[in-house]
């Protein structure tokens, strides 16, 4: 723990963004070992992740925004609100957006099928990657031992749920006839924004205190959108229903307890 404390904020944002992208490698490298995953686990980690990133998109980026906004002397509710609809209104429209970028006609079906598959995990990971930047980046004004666990627990759930993203991008890859090297190498790319935007971040956290509890509840609503659009309803379309739920609740637990137990 003394060597995190001694590093700079850019750099742990950095190292814990390096950490989920190699996680979203790992499960890219399902593909070289297999032809199938067992759905339970990976449905099970979507939803662990789900939960820690719940948890996290309150105790540790918008509770800290409404702190931080009233600090300040800004008005709490219209920041935290104003970020948070910022952030889960842009992620949809990056959606949006998604469908009508990429070139129906001159691909097959399937083809557009895997490129809105790598393209949409891409998109999705820029926020992630933002919000463990930022989480880090607001230490600046109070670093403590029980924040920056908070941090990298943050980045912990994000990985969980980014091993299963790498299987979903290399898996459907290779079905579709790409080579397992292939499907390996845009199933890890999929997260190689999150070290970016991790830093950017940081950074942006780190030197434009006024405008952070608008960061901090910017990143809860682009999270919150993730999770409620994408790893929950995944998740629970797994016939283990009760078990994705538990393993939900098991992610916000674990992360509500470092966050208030620990404090």
């Amino acid at each position: 723990m003394n060597g995190l404390f001694s590093l700079s904020l850019p750099a742990q944002a950095l190292l814990a963004t390096i950490c989920t992208w190699l996680i979203t490698a790992l499960g890219a490298a399902v593909v070289i070992f297999t032809r199938r995953v067992r759905p339970t686990p990976m449905d099970a980690m979507l939803g662990f992740g789900a939960g820690v990133m719940l948890a996290s998109s309150f105790f540790s980026l918008l509770s800290p925004s409404i702190d931080m906004a009233q600090t300040l002397g800004q008005l709490p509710w219209l920041v935290a609100c104003a970020g948070f609809l910022c952030g889960g209104c842009l992620l949809m429209a990056g959606d949006a957006l998604l469908s009508h970028l990429l070139p129906t006609q001159r691909m097959t079906d399937s083809r557009r099928r895997c490129w809105m598959l790598v393209t949409s995990i891409t998109l999705h990971n820029i926020p992630e990657g933002l919000a463990i930047g930022v989480a880090f980046g607001s230490l600046a004004f109070g670093m403590t031992e029980v924040g920056l666990i908070g941090a990298w627990m943050l980045a912990l759930g994000i990985g969980l749920q980014n091993f299963p993203e790498g299987a979903a991008v290399s898996l459907p890859l290779r079905r579709e006839g790409a080579s397992r090297g292939k499907a390996f190498f845009l199933g890890q790319l999929s997260a190689l924004v999150e070290p970016l935007a991790g830093v950017l971040g940081a950074i942006l956290a780190m030197t434009v205190r006024q405008v952070l509890p608008f960061l901090l509840s910017f990143a809860a609503g682009a999270m919150i959108s993730v999770v409620v659009a994408e790893l929950v309803p995944e998740s629970q379309r797994n016939p283990r229903k009760n078990l994705m739920t538990c393993a939900t609740l098991a992610g916000f637990i674990v992360m509500m307890a470092l966050d208030v137990a620990l404090g």
